[in-house]
């Protein structure tokens, strides 16, 4: 396969997380003719120096790619800043990129999976992304890719063209909304989006990824899914910028390639009805809630028993 997307590998100070991160990758099929390009952001607090030095060693002695290149941030600009800055830095100089964070696990076949993708629906204006990540859905009769509105951001792809309507601009985002726009974004009320819209502007949080889904989505673009998730995320320690203690996102990485991609370009509403079925129950019932808040302040807490 020609003219592979660049990969952008975004880390900061979890040595163990990367590293994982790092072999999933190198067993990748086109590793080896991929070029990759890891942000090391800058140390937040001198507390994090360590850590952050620890990832900086190992990424002198990252092989298996075409090409490597390091770029070290001397100042901390956050993972939203580090995402945004590095993303449009690539896509400028390529058309394309392929984004992961220091916390992923993939399949051998997910950067085959992006760059048939990437290659496919280059000129379709309505595709503005691609997921890699899949919740663990329990219709198993769904394609094996699918379009669907929500830009999830475990592993992703996009092009320049798409990546140009991006608006970090949170006081331009949220005008833009009605009611019913409201609750298309928030997949009927089962997810909490436009609550992570609302504390982006509170200060609560600093997401990129849901103003990337507000401007996908407001532009009335679509993302290709995998209907069996070709990533993991292990962040849900309590070790990442934006995660919780929990597993109700864990899946089974996909060990099999992707064959098929939607000739039509629409949202795919079996998809739809299977997605919201998961967000509506992936919390459990009321028993399972109080174990797993227990759990998480155990965790949190150092409490062994």
């Amino acid at each position: 396969m020609q003219n592979l997307a660049p990969i952008a590998l975004f880390v900061y100070n979890r040595p163990g997380h990367t590293r994982r991160t790092l072999a999933y990758l190198q067993k990748n099929l086109l590793a080896e003719e991929s070029r990759l390009f890891i942000f090391s952001d800058g140390a937040k607090t001198a507390a994090d120096n360590e850590k952050v030095e620890e990832v900086r060693t190992l990424l002198q002695e990252v092989t298996g790619f075409k090409s490597v290149k390091v770029i070290n941030q001397e100042e901390n600009l956050g993972l939203a800043n580090s995402i945004i800055s590095g993303v449009t830095k690539l896509v400028n100089e390529f058309g394309k990129v392929i984004v992961f964070e220091d916390d992923l696990l993939s399949s051998p076949y997910t950067l085959q999976y992006f760059n048939e993708a990437l290659t496919k629906y280059e000129h379709d204006g309505a595709v503005m992304h691609i997921g890699a990540y899949m919740f663990a859905l329990d219709d198993k009769a769904l394609p094996e890719t699918f379009f669907y509105r929500i830009a999830t951001s475990w592993g992703w792809a996009t092009w320049a063209r798409a990546w140009k309507n991006f608006e970090p601009d949170i006081d331009q985002l949220m005008p833009r909304f009605d009611k019913q726009k409201i609750n298309q974004f928030s997949v009927e009320g089962t997810m909490n989006f436009w609550k992570q819209m609302q504390e982006f502007k509170a200060g609560k949080n600093n997401s990129w990824a849901i103003r990337w889904y507000a401007s996908i989505f407001l532009k009335g673009g679509l993302s290709l899914n995998p209907s069996h998730s070709l990533v993991h995320n292990i962040g849900h320690d309590g070790t990442g910028v934006h995660s919780n203690i929990e597993n109700m996102y864990r899946v089974n990485i996909a060990q099999n390639p992707v064959k098929q991609f939607p000739a039509e370009i629409k949202e795919n509403e079996r998809a739809h009805q299977a997605i919201k079925r998961f967000l509506k129950n992936r919390k459990g019932n009321l028993l399972q809630r109080g174990v797993r808040l227990i759990m998480q302040w155990r965790i949190k807490y150092g409490v062994k028993k």
